[in-house]
């Protein structure tokens, strides 16, 4: 019965927020909505822009950011891996990506380019997923924390950073997170936060840059 309300709950807030979005007159965010690809993402259910094309699934506010920030040379790695990935590949040189997803990474290993080294390790293997990052010394200019276990990627992450290397983490506006995004603070990091609305999803959320001195964006 419990689940039963809560996936009475979750139709109607959906359906109440899609309502509200589709009915404004302000021809200026209905533009919006259709430039950033914000309908498409939601009638095809995957992040995409306008065009059908890949993106990450964080907030706009982010994704403009990266645009034009994100330099062919750079390297990347990524917790969890899907249309973030081939959006990366498109935009740096190299892309090292980590899924705990069995039937996901078989699926992503047949869709990636060859500049994108992707990986496989299960969750349940003490620690293995946060601990991938280990293997690299100096060898990224942007992290992403996107996937599982954030907390414990974070604070494995920092060796793997060139010095001017920025971390990327969605969702950060979860409490869940403070743990993770404070010991980044606590190690010399600054945060920015996107907040706003972003593919597919109905409301609002937070995507953090955390980044130090003389970082690769010049911020």
């Amino acid at each position: 019965m419990k689940a039963v309300s809560w996936r009475i709950k979750w139709f109607f807030d959906h359906v109440l927020a899609r309502s509200e979005l589709l009915a404004t007159r302000q021809l200026w965010w209905r533009s919006y909505l259709r430039e950033s690809g914000w309908y498409r993402s939601v009638r095809e259910q995957k992040p995409v822009d306008r065009g059908g094309k890949p993106i990450p699934w964080i907030t706009y506010p982010a994704l403009e950011f990266l645009e034009g920030r994100v330099a062919k040379s750079m390297a990347v790695f990524e917790y969890g891996c899907g249309g973030s990935t081939l959006w990366w590949a498109e935009k740096a040189e190299r892309v090292v990506a980590c899924e705990h997803n069995l039937e996901w990474y078989e699926t992503m290993r047949q869709r990636v380019p060859a500049n994108v080294d992707l990986h496989y390790a299960p969750l349940g293997d003490g620690g293995n997923y946060s601990r991938q990052i280990l293997k690299y010394n100096n060898a990224f200019d942007i992290i992403m924390i996107d996937g599982r276990d954030r907390n414990a990627c974070a604070r494995n992450a920092l060796g793997a950073l060139k010095e001017g290397g920025v971390i990327l983490w969605d969702n950060s506006e979860r409490e869940k997170y403070a743990e993770g995004q404070n010991y980044l603070l606590q190690n010399g990091f600054k945060r920015l936060d996107f907040t706003g609305l972003g593919p597919l999803n109905f409301y609002a959320w937070g995507t953090s840059l955390f980044y130090r001195s003389n970082n690769c964006f010049d911020i």
